[in-house]
C-alpha cells in the first residue's frame, strides 16, 4: 500500500515542545462519499484530506448545503430522503469510482438535549448502509467509546458493549442493527469507535477561563484514549484505502492521556475539583487491531497539542476543501 502523506514526525510520536506548531499538510485518499461533512469531524477531514486523492475527488455530503455552509457540498438527507441519499451515493460512485462511504452523521448528547432523538442514530446508519449498497462501497460508520461504559480497560473491540448512559446505549443499539444487516446481506462495513479527538473534545475544545477538572484522591485527572485531528485524518485516510478490515475498530493513538496533562501541555490553566462518585478515572482502548493496519506511536500530550494547534491554524486560514467552513 502506498504511503499516506501525514503531518510530520512530531505527530507520529515525538514529543513536541510547548508552543511548537507542526507544518500543515493535506492527506491524500481515494474517492470517498462522506455523510455529515459539516459536523466537527467532517470539518476536520475537509481541512486535511484535500479536494482530490489518487486522481478522484472526495464527495462531501451534508443535510443542508448552501453558500453559508461552504462550497463543494452535495445535499443529502439520510432521514428525510434516504432514496435521494442512495441516488447521490450512486451518482458519486459513477463519477468518481468511490469505493468507500464514511458516515459521520449522528445524534450527539448536545443535540439530544435540544430534542433530537437518539433512536435516529440507527436510522442514519441503516440509511448509510443502504446508500453504500447502492454503489457497492465499503461502509464506515462512526461510533464512540461510550459503548464501553464503565468497563475496565484496555477496552477491546470484541468486548460486549456495556453502555452506562443513553448516548452509549444508542451507539450500542446502532452497532447491533448495522452488524445484523451486514450478517444478512454480506455487506462490507467497519464500525469506528473513535476516542477523544483533541480540539473536538470537552477539554481542549471546551476550555474557558476558570476551567475546573475532576481530580481523584491520588492526584490524577481523568485519562482517556486520544487522537489528534491531523492523525485522525491520516488514520482514516489509510483505512479508506483498505478492504481487508474487521467489522469493529478502536480509533485512537495507543495508551491514555490525563486531561490535566493535556491542558498543561497547552498552557491552559485549570483548577482541580473533587471527582464525584460517578466519575470514570480511565477509558483506554486496546489499539492492537488498528496498529496492525496503521503504524502509530503512543499518545503524548505535547504531540496532541501540536497537532491541535496546527489544525486550528488551518481553520483560521480557511484551508478547507471547497472554501471556508461556514
Amino acid at each position: 500500500m502506498a504511503c499516506i502523506p501525514c503531518w510530520c514526525a512530531d505527530v507520529n510520536g515525538r514529543e513536541a515542545r510547548e508552543g511548537q506548531t507542526i507544518p500543515y499538510q493535506k492527506v491524500q485518499i481515494p474517492a470517498v462519499f462522506v455523510i455529515g461533512a459539516t459536523g466537527r469531524l467532517g470539518q476536520i477531514l475537509r481541512r486535511h484530506w484535500g479536494d482530490a486523492g489518487a486522481g478522484a475527488p472526495v464527495i462531501w455530503g451534508a443535510r443542508r448545503a448552501g453558500p453559508d455552509r461552504g462550497a463543494g457540498l452535495v445535499a443529502c438527507d439520510p432521514l428525510g430522503d434516504p432514496d435521494g441519499l442512495a441516488r447521490a451515493a450512486a451518482g458519486a460512485g459513477a463519477a468518481a469510482g468511490a469505493g468507500a462511504l464514511l458516515c459521520l452523521a449522528g445524534v450527539t448528547p448536545a443535540a439530544a438535549s435540544r430534542g433530537a432523538d437518539f433512536d435516529d442514530d440507527a436510522r442514519l446508519a441503516l440509511a448509510a448502509m443502504a446508500a453504500g449498497d447502492a454503489v457497492g462501497a465499503h461502509v464506515f460508520l462512526c461510533s464512540s467509546a461510550a459503548v464501553y461504559g464503565r468497563a475496565a480497560g484496555p477496552l477491546r473491540e470484541e468486548d460486549a458493549p456495556t453502555p452506562a448512559a443513553p448516548y452509549g446505549a444508542a451507539k450500542a443499539a446502532t452497532e447491533a442493527a448495522v452488524l445484523a444487516r451486514a450478517a444478512r446481506t454480506g455487506q462490507r462495513v467497519t464500525i469506528l469507535r473513535i476516542g477523544n479527538v483533541a480540539g473536538a473534545d470537552a477539554i481542549l475544545g471546551g476550555w474557558r477561563e476558570g476551567f475546573a477538572l475532576d481530580a481523584f484522591p491520588d492526584g490524577t485527572t481523568p485519562a482517556r484514549s486520544y487522537i489528534g485531528p491531523g492523525m485522525l485524518a491520516r488514520v482514516l485516510g489509510a483505512l479508506m484505502r483498505r478492504r481487508d478490515l474487521p467489522q469493529v475498530l478502536n480509533i485512537a493513538e495507543p495508551g491514555a492521556v490525563q486531561m490535566g496533562a493535556l491542558l498543561d501541555a497547552a498552557g491552559l490553566p485549570w483548577t482541580a475539583r473533587a471527582a464525584g462518585a460517578g466519575a470514570i478515572a480511565r477509558v483506554e482502548f486496546d489499539t492492537a487491531r488498528l496498529e496492525a493496519l496503521v503504524p502509530l506511536e503512543p499518545a503524548r500530550p505535547g504531540a496532541l497539542v501540536a497537532d491541535w494547534r496546527a489544525d486550528r491554524a488551518a481553520e483560521a486560514a480557511g484551508t478547507t476543501v471547497g472554501g471556508p467552513v461556514g
